[in-house]
């Protein structure tokens, strides 16, 4: 029943478009401001093909409708359009077109393209995305899909998210926003900007120091932010008398969200306007007048985001401490309750079980990202959710991988750990070794100054290179602090592609893995923070300390694949973990955790 749905309402969709001469429509897995999760009310891409994931795009021709996602949902998505009658393109694959290649070839080919546009909401699709385009015509001040949804008396569609914003305390932010905005003005001035134009949500709840709940899982809220060398202005809902007078303090005005545009639009000519491409929306490109000048590069805020300073380190490092007390309970009532058949338990309910471990932590807010807890052949769906139809139960064998986080008011958490359920073959010994050695030898990594994640990727696939293995997806990306679990400009990937440069006080996740599809899947994560090592004559040189500290899977190793060095490393990471937390266990979890790292 739901594929037919999705059906008559691609069908009403492409009805649309004829009537707007519309030849091709895109809806880009995305709200206004470029966010990687978005609220329920901007899931335009699961109402018209029930693909669930949290990357894609879906674009609609008379002919044809075709989905494009990245590696983590290839199996997933190949389920779930199922008798949709939508194409999957996996991107990245060898013959498949990039969204804007497929358009630009359909608009020049396809008869019945001809003297059409292009169509699309304006405030939903990057304007770095619409330069990609050819010179077509566009249609894109409507949103069309959306009016669609407006219509459906079956299927509501979600209120627009305006919930109430917070504060966070300076002794958690470790510096005040004026003190922040006084930074960013420098910024502006070495760029000769007169207006700074925010539309990252993480960026400008970083930079206020305010919290939101707008988007699950991560604390931010829907808004804009423009900073001019005197003054600024926050566009957003849910702020009520204490907010507004906060912002007040701290110079800056509150007004409508919905008064963004209009305001944007009146900006004096002659001024010269700081706004990032990648991020913004087309429609905010093009609403910004003509006379002005526009500087397109990166914002500056990302940058000064991704750098904490010491009291927000000093805060992270506890909030690790926490996280690790949890995710290490969880670990030991995993073993010495379910894999020994005293108590049962589903990949949900241990991901509840988790979760009632860190509540029980000072000060949880709650989790970073919607927790994938996957057994056996789910384990090699990369970004897997169970759900009441997919939930299986966990057996005494093969692995049970668990990628969680959570939020607290010291800072975000993210770890994966995959857990040997029962007894393991020779060769899951040997896919888990390669996964684990990547970890241990990219935290090991010592580095010069200049370096981005491009350069270091390689630590943590060369153990899986040796075998004829890999994995599709990045080795790490940068974590917020208490904001969203992922954020640039650092991250490890094969290729060199919009990674920024490391510096003292980044917050990066390392989890290499491996997918056998139908079998099982391993991934292993620690967050680590990149700290100063030695100077010598040929520059600072940087390495990186372990943030998470969570015991890794000794059953699941195989020692004949580890050198004299690696050894070491898991040693001495597996005794910071038993010194870190042996005192916040109980005797028989400490008694369990000291067997397992190998302490003596």
């Amino acid at each position: 029943m739901e594929k037919e749905k999705i059906k008559q309402r691609l069908q009403q969709l492409k009805e649309s478009m004829k009537e707007r001469n519309i030849a091709v429509y895109i809806i880009p897995m995305n709200d206004f401001h470029g966010s990687e999760y978005i609220g329920d009310y901007f899931k335009l891409i699961r109402y018209f093909s029930g693909f669930t994931g949290s990357a894609g795009t879906l674009v609609v021709t008379e002919e044809e409708t075709c989905l494009w996602t990245d590696g983590r949902y290839f199996v997933q998505a190949d389920a779930q359009l199922a008798k949709t009658g939508i194409m999957l393109q996996k991107m990245g694959e060898k013959n498949v077109p990039t969204v804007a290649e497929y358009v630009n070839t359909y608009m020049e080919k396809s008869s019945q393209a001809e003297g059409k546009t292009i169509g699309f909401d304006g405030r939903m699709v990057s304007a770095s995305f619409v330069n990609k385009l050819g010179n077509y015509s566009l249609c894109c001040e409507e949103d069309l899909a959306g009016q669609i949804w407006d219509g459906d008396e079956e299927e509501k569609r979600p209120d627009f998210p305006g919930n109430p914003l917070w504060i966070l305390e300076e002794k958690y932010s470790g510096k005040d926003a004026k003190s922040k905005l006084s930074l960013i003005r420098e910024d502006m001035s070495k760029k000769g900007a007169d207006c700074l134009v925010l539309t990252t949500l993480d960026d400008i709840a970083w930079l206020t120091n305010l919290r939101g709940n707008d988007i699950a899982y991560n604390p931010v809220f829907l808004s804009y932010l423009m900073i001019t060398g005197t003054g600024a202005v926050l566009y957003s809902k849910g702020a009520d008398e204490t907010i507004c007078s906060y912002l007040q303090n701290c110079g800056i005005m509150k007004k409508s969200y919905d008064d963004f545009y209009k305001d944007l639009t009146c900006l004096a000519e002659g001024e010269t306007v700081w706004v990032d491409e990648e991020s913004a929306s087309y429609r905010v490109l093009t609403g910004i007048p003509k006379g002005c000048k526009k500087i397109t590069c990166k914002n500056p805020v990302m940058l000064r985001k991704a750098v904490k300073n010491e009291t927000e380190i000093r805060n992270i490092k506890n909030a690790h401490r926490k996280d690790a007390v949890a995710v290490t309970k969880f670990i030991y009532w995993l073993k010495t309750r379910v894999c020994t058949g005293m108590e049962t338990a589903t990949e949900m309910t241990a991901a509840e079980k988790l979760e009632e471990f860190r509540k029980e932590q000072d000060g949880y807010i709650g989790p970073s990202f919607a927790p994938i807890a996957a057994y056996g052949a789910h384990g090699a769906i990369v970004h897997y959710s169970a759900d009441e139809e997919s939930d299986v139960k966990l057996e005494s064998s093969n692995f049970f991988l668990l990628d969680t986080g959570g939020h607290y008011p010291e800072g975000t958490t993210d770890i994966t750990r995959t857990i040997a359920m029962g007894e393991l073959t020779g060769e899951q010994k040997k896919h888990y070794t390669a996964v684990l050695l990547g970890n241990l030898r990219l935290m090991d990594a010592r580095f010069k100054k200049g370096l981005m994640g491009a350069n270091l990727d390689y630590l943590a696939r060369e153990p899986l290179y040796r075998l004829g293995l890999d994995f599709n997806h990045g080795t790490g990306h940068g974590v917020g602090y208490l904001l969203n679990v992922h954020e640039g400009p650092d991250a490890f990937r094969m290729r060199q592609e919009k990674e920024g440069i490391f510096e003292e006080g980044m917050v990066t996740s390392d989890e290499p893995g491996f997918y056998l599809e139908g079998s099982y899947g391993i991934r292993l994560e620690n967050l680590i923070l990149c700290v100063k090592d030695r100077e010598t004559e040929y520059g600072q040189f940087l390495r990186f300390e372990p943030l998470t500290l969570v015991p890794f899977e000794p059953e699941a190793i195989d020692e004949t694949m580890l050198t004299e060095r690696d050894r070491e490393l898991l040693s001495a990471y597996h005794r910071s973990v038993y010194e870190e937390l042996a005192d916040e266990l109980d005797a028989d979890e400490r008694r369990w955790l000291k067997e397992i790292t190998g302490v003596v």
